[in-house]
């Protein structure tokens, strides 16, 4: 295969996309190493659930019980934190909630935001830099940013929020990465409006399919978001899994781990000629003039990286689960 098709413009969509590898490269070895989607490979290990857990509708207090493990957790006061059906659900309803006016998203970034807006029916410009966000009475950052982890200072996003929220605007600061980034969260000086924050326990817990996430927000937009989430917002397992793994110290442990991980995926990719150009603990964006064709052979190999539609010479890579996974890497990158 060369060049890109149109099932192949899937993978620059978002990753994840397995169903489109396994049909477009049947005969590649299995199993597929999926490298595209920068969720933790290391899940935390699932505790024994009450069966209460599947049989009955969530109760309120459970609900409380997990909003103030996520709050805790992210340091943020205990009525602040909201929990939604995973971080996306939370963009989709932000979409739909937000003030009406033109929203300025700071790019290159997680599509994910400009498509919900625009999806509500409203006008996005994508902008270069921070400054040039000042404008909108809506703007949206990335914190560390995806794909290439990109740091904004708190300063500099407490600027920002002050000048839109004089006109009753809104800041969204999506720091799904924060959890094994080192820039700190603004979670624990949330402005008392206008803001909301979103944290994703899916990637951090290598749990996706459990679909769970967090927004921190502000007293007016906390208001909104519940009651466009309903009184069940997120499953019974959901509730029990999350309020427990958001009470231990596993992450702390964790960012070590994937640190020396990030370490040696690094050094794997420099050896191989790809130049690295950012990233967090859970993935590595690397250059490499040979990066569309590197992403064919990957696919032949049966390794799912992720391209990007806008910056063709670039992979973003996530962290290999076990050994096996890095030396079907390894020799496949040297081929």
């Amino acid at each position: 295969m060369t060049g890109r098709g149109p099932s192949e413009d899937a993978f620059a969509y978002h990753g994840g996309a397995l169903d489109v590898a396994r049909r477009l490269y049947p005969h590649a070895p299995k199993p597929w190493i999926d490298l595209s989607t920068a969720v933790n490979p290391h899940p935390y290990p699932l505790p024994e659930l009450p069966t209460e857990a599947w049989t009955r509708l969530p109760e309120a207090a459970a609900l409380a019980d997990l909003e103030a493990a996520a709050a805790s957790r992210y340091g943020a006061k205990r009525e602040r934190a909201v929990a939604g059906p995973g971080s996306q659900a939370l963009i989709q309803a932000l979409a739909r909630l937000a003030p009406r006016g033109t929203v300025g998203v700071l790019r290159p970034s997680y599509t994910g935001h400009s498509e919900a807006f625009r999806a509500a029916s409203a006008e996005v410009a994508e902008v270069v830099s921070l400054g040039d966000l000042v404008p909108f009475r809506i703007a949206v950052v990335v914190n560390p940013n995806n794909p290439d982890g990109r740091v904004t200072h708190l300063d500099e996003l407490l600027r920002l929020h002050e000048r839109a929220s004089r006109g009753g605007g809104l800041l969204i600061v999506d720091e799904a990465f924060a959890d094994f980034g080192d820039a700190p969260s603004l979670a624990p000086a949330l402005p008392s409006e206008g803001i909301v924050i979103l944290r994703s326990f899916g990637k951090t817990y290598g749990l996706a399919g459990l679909r769970l996430g967090f927004a921190i927000a502000s007293p007016d937009m906390e208001e909104k978001l519940r009651k466009a989430l309903g009184p069940w917002p997120v499953s019974g397992p959901a509730i029990a899994i999350g309020t427990k793994a958001l009470a231990d110290g596993w992450v702390d442990e964790m960012r070590e781990r994937l640190g020396k991980e990030a370490a040696r995926l690094d050094a794997l990719l420099k050896s191989n000629g790809w130049r690295i150009v950012g990233g967090t603990r859970l993935f590595r964006l690397a250059a490499n003039t040979d990066a569309q064709a590197a992403f064919l052979r990957l696919l032949a190999a049966g390794i799912l990286t992720r391209p990007f539609a806008d910056a063709a010479n670039c992979l973003r890579f996530g962290i290999p689960a076990e050994e096996a996974h890095w030396l079907r890497l390894e020799a496949a990158l040297r081929n």
